[in-house]
């Protein structure tokens, strides 16, 4: 039968519903009543095994933790936590306050149910009958969750079941442990780790007795104000008889601790942020994941470290930030990776590896290359290093050297080596601005996204924005010898294939010279940051009005690429690369040396060695590498800048584009094709000859024409294609 109650009846004295009052009733007598069967729930191994924390941890190369990134927004979950690497004091504090007969129930605290539902009847304020066993149920079932007025009598009741069935087949430890990990403590942070690293800053295995409470404390009333948590604490060190309890005390701690910002582990290894979030977003990898990068720790921290230090030591001279990138060359691995100067710098999250900055003379090498390739000069050739002023569509252009100064007559080796303007300059004119842009983009330079007439002739000079890691990159590609292959982030990715876009022997000839500390002596002297004790070639690099600043450079089996400079593109104060940039670059390099060969490369196939001398003594007779058939012994001292070139086409240039204009008559329109280093030259157009000598007038025809140019013999000296556009009435005579 139902229960009554007269119109005395206590229960109709007190301030509850009739229905609160048959609830407690009702639920103590089923949970007495039914059998412990319960629904099935997982068992401990499956419960851990389904733990996600919301970071992707990412390894170094030898599975240690570098750093970690936090994907899943919604909560704050760090690693696992196992019981025993919990404070004995925490746990004692929990079971007290939580659970007092915790390890004598099983599953669910009869004695705990009796006195809530007695004091129900009576309407006095009880100690709740949830045991943390019933608590965990609750975790893991969504079922369980409580609503808006709190859990209904068939919730309490499958709590107590499933409670039951959890201490059939757990062990007190692994239900304190999942507990303990699976609990919200406050605001986002669910389990211990997350807590106490985003409020005490340390492991769950160091919380004293303040902070054990303080943690406790939170469980009840997550979200509730400082105050009040502090003197649940505090009431709850009494409980526990220790001697810390000063309730003043306590109140400072909890505001201390829980007006911390929920920050990322403070304890986790936070060797390469920069690094980690651009792998994270890269690969689109999921909250929880472990994944091992190609970064070496151990480098990692020197090179952050060395960075610092002399970031310091510059910081009278306005300069702030920094930025480094180590690549294996053969692997492509990225071995170290640091972003920035950290506290140092005022923008410590901009990463200064992706960062678009001025290049300087860092883009020279593949101006040369392109030259020596295109066989329009030799390393040994003289180019004019003197006062130039050139007419662009922008107005006079006038390039300066570092130095203020003018060498003269200068070989492209010296030239190169000693990062001089002018000449550089000088050989755009040759090569064009359009491919010179266009190797570059080719290379992995894709931040140069206008063509090379947009950047004009500056583009030798390095007036356009390029990326650290894309310039390192293309630097490990001449180390390779013109095989460029993508980078590895990390060890699951296979190694790219090795795609050809350098000439090999053009490649080591600039390889040689960028490694030649004599010919860069004009500028940098011969002992400097730049030379090593072992081979290693070298490029440094100053943008305008020394807002940046760079060393780029390889040795047999490492490229390192460093940029000093601001993120705020402030100037700094007299800092050159040399000072900036070149020291860090030597310091790593030095470091990554320890067990590399320090023989210089090969030569590979169709270089040749000569020794050559110079008219009136321009410079020093030495040994110099040539492309085969492009040798010469003898450099005359002429200041036109084609007199020391090899044999071939001067003009027009490979891959130019003509113009025809109907208005203009088409005697006047007459293309001159000229040849240099070559007194009998022949010319052949698509084939056919055509005409005779250094010079010759041809008159244009629209398409695509192919013109070669041969000696006296029929050797072929050059090659070029181009192409005209317009149209004629009458086809000229001879086509």
């Amino acid at each position: 039968m139902r229960p009554t109650c007269s119109a005395r009846c206590p229960i109709r004295r007190s301030g509850l519903p009739m229905a609160s009052k048959r609830q407690a009733f009702l639920v103590a007598t089923l949970m007495a009543a039914l059998p412990a069967t319960g629904l099935a729930l997982p068992g401990f191994k499956d419960v851990k095994a389904a733990w996600r924390p919301s970071d992707v941890v990412v390894l170094d190369r030898l599975g240690q933790p570098l750093q970690r990134v936090r994907v899943d927004k919604t909560a704050r979950r760090l690693d696992w936590v196992r019981i025993e690497d919990t404070s004995p004091t925490l746990r004692h504090a929990l079971v007290l306050s939580e659970d007092k007969r915790f390890y004598e129930h099983s599953g669910v605290d009869w004695q705990g149910v009796a006195a809530a539902a007695w004091g129900n009847l009576w309407n006095t304020r009880t100690r709740g009958a949830s045991t943390l066993t019933m608590q965990l149920a609750g975790l893991l079932d969504e079922d369980f969750k409580a609503g808006r007025d709190g859990r209904s009598v068939w919730q309490k009741v499958g709590q107590g079941w499933s409670a039951s069935w959890l201490e059939a087949r757990w062990s007190k430890a692994e239900i304190l442990e999942a507990y303990l990990n699976l609990v919200s403590f406050r605001g986002e942070l669910v389990g211990l780790g997350a807590m106490s690293a985003a409020l005490f800053g340390k492991l769950p295995g160091g919380l004293n007795a303040e902070e054990s409470a303080i943690a406790v404390a939170l469980l009840r009333a997550p979200n509730a104000p400082a105050d009040r948590v502090a003197a649940r604490a505090c009431r709850l060190l009494k409980e526990m008889k220790t001697a810390l309890a000063d309730c003043a005390r306590v109140a400072i701690r909890a505001r201390q601790a829980l007006s911390r910002k929920n920050a990322p582990d403070p304890l986790a290894a936070q060797l390469a942020p920069h690094f980690a979030l651009k792998l994270v977003a890269r690969q689109k990898i999921a909250a929880g994941a472990r994944v091992a990068s190609t970064i070496d720790a151990g480098l990692q921290r020197y090179a952050t470290a060395t960075l610092r230090r002399h970031l310091a030591a510059l910081a009278e001279r306005n300069v702030q930030d920094g930025a480094a990138v180590v690549l294996d060359n053969a692997s492509g691995d990225i071995l170290a990776w640091i972003g920035s100067s950290g506290s140092l710098s005022a923008a410590a999250e901009v990463d200064g590896v992706t960062a678009p900055r001025q290049a300087g003379s860092t883009l020279k090498p593949f101006l040369y290359q392109l030259a020596i390739d295109g066989r329009w000069l030799t390393a040994a050739s003289l180019l004019d290093d003197s006062p130039l002023d050139l007419q662009t569509a922008s107005g006079l252009y006038a390039p300066q050297n570092y130095a203020k100064d003018f060498k003269g007559l200068v070989s492209v080796r010296t030239a190169l080596a000693s990062s001089l303007n002018v000449p550089a300059v000088r050989t755009i004119e040759i090569v064009s601005p359009m491919r010179l842009r266009d190797r570059l983009y080719e290379l992995g330079l894709t931040s140069l996204v206008e063509d090379g007439d947009y950047y004009g002739y500056s583009l030798a000079l390095g007036a356009a924005d390029i990326r650290l890691i894309d310039l390192a990159n293309a630097y490990r590609t001449l180390a390779n010898q013109g095989l460029y292959s993508a980078m590895r982030w990390t060890w699951a990715e296979p190694r790219s294939k090795p795609i050809r876009k350098l000439d090999a022997a053009t490649s080591f000839i600039i390889a040689d010279i960028l490694s030649d500390r004599t010919a860069r002596a004009r500028t940098f002297g011969l002992e400097s940051a730049l030379s090593t004790r072992y081979w290693s070639a070298v490029k440094t690099g100053t943008s305008k009005d020394m807002r940046d600043n760079w060393a780029v450079g390889f040795s047999r089996r490492h490229t390192v690429a460093v940029w000093v400079g601001n993120a705020s593109g402030e100037p700094m104060w007299d800092v050159s690369g040399m000072h900036g940039a070149a020291p860090v670059w030597l310091a790593l390099l030095d470091r990554l040396q320890r067990s590399a060969p320090p023989q210089p490369p090969t030569a590979p196939a169709g270089v040749t060695r000569r020794t050559v001398r110079y008219q009136d003594g321009v410079e020093a007779g030495r040994h110099e590498w040539f492309l085969a058939g492009t040798e010469r012994e003898l450099i005359v001292a002429e200041r036109d800048r084609q007199a020391n070139q090899p044999a071939g086409i001067a003009a027009p240039l490979d891959g130019s584009v003509f113009a025809l204009d109907p208005d203009i008559p088409p005697a006047n329109q007459r293309l001159l094709l000229r040849a240099r280093g070559l007194n009998g030259a022949t010319w052949r157009m698509d084939g056919k000859m055509i005409g005779r000598g250094v010079t010759l007038p041809w008159m244009p025809w629209p398409g695509r024409h192919s013109v070669e140019l041969r000696d006296e013999n029929g050797k072929v000296w050059d090659r070029v294609t181009f192409s005209v556009r317009g149209a004629f009435l009458k086809r000229p005579p001879g086509h």
